[in-house]
């Protein structure tokens, strides 16, 4: 049985990750303190150096989680891109929402007093 797709939610494939791969090898390098000061005393040379495409270093220069996802970026390596420029996954998912981190923080603080409803049985399972 195929699941249903989530609207505006992209699914990471085989495809996405061989369109990915230099920009998940690079991000996963980031694990190493030696190659956190390399990238950023030089972006565009240590993206090069993984031969990543202009899609995906354009979506390197804008710090954009989304467009790093279109360029078959994994969000667990994303991850630790966004984690050289202190970005934790409140301010990932605000971006990907589209609305503020404040904004974000409280959709999540209500959905988790939602759940906590539903657990209690105040409210029905949907």
């Amino acid at each position: 049985m195929a699941e249903k797709p989530i609207p505006g939610t992209p699914v990471f494939t085989g495809e996405s990750a061989k369109k990915g791969y230099a920009l998940n090898k690079m991000c996963y390098s980031l694990n190493e303190a030696k190659n956190r000061e390399a990238f950023l005393a030089n972006e565009d040379a240590y993206c090069d150096s993984f031969g990543m495409t202009e899609e995906q270093k354009a979506a390197i220069r804008a710090r954009s989680v989304e467009a790093l996802i279109a360029a078959g970026g994994n969000a667990y390596y994303l991850a630790k891109f966004a984690g050289i420029f202190h970005l934790n996954m409140q301010d990932i998912g605000a971006q990907q929402t589209g609305v503020s981190v404040d904004e974000f923080k409280a959709k999540l603080k209500a959905y988790a007093r939602f759940n906590d409803d539903v657990n209690a049985g105040k409210v029905p399972h949907v």
